[in-house]
Formats: structure tokens, C-alpha cells, sequence
């Protein structure tokens, strides 16, 4: 991603800071299943949402 705006990846989940990593695992695979570019069909706004979920879960399961 190029964009310097600073994401707030726990909204962008749907769960508060400090949730379980059972918790961000689950809202990863909601929000993954429901913009994934093979549900969405030539819908450009789902695949760059279905980026940034990716790229929220990669930051915030990271453990360090």
C-alpha cells in the first residue's frame, strides 16, 4: 500500500484494541470472506477492502 494515511486496522476489523487473537483471527476471516475478489466480481472498492484487511491482519498478529 502507498497511502500515508495513518489506518486504524482494529476499525477496520470491527474489534477494539486488545481483542484475543482468537478474536482478530475471526473478524480477519469474516471480513476476508466477505470482500474476497472471488465473491466480489469486477468490484474494485471489494478487492482494495479485501487488501487492507489482509494487510490489518499481517500488522496486528504479528507479535512484536
Amino acid at each position: 500500500m502507498t497511502t500515508t494515511a495513518s489506518k486504524d486496522y482494529w476499525a477496520l476489523l470491527g474489534i477494539s484494541p486488545g481483542s484475543s487473537s482468537e478474536d482478530l483471527k475471526r473478524a480477519f476471516r469474516i471480513e476476508a470472506r466477505k470482500w474476497h475478489p472471488d465473491l466480489n466480481k469486477n468490484d474494485l472498492k471489494a478487492e482494495e477492502r479485501f487488501k487492507l484487511v489482509n494487510e490489518a491482519y499481517a500488522i496486528l498478529s504479528d507479535p512484536r
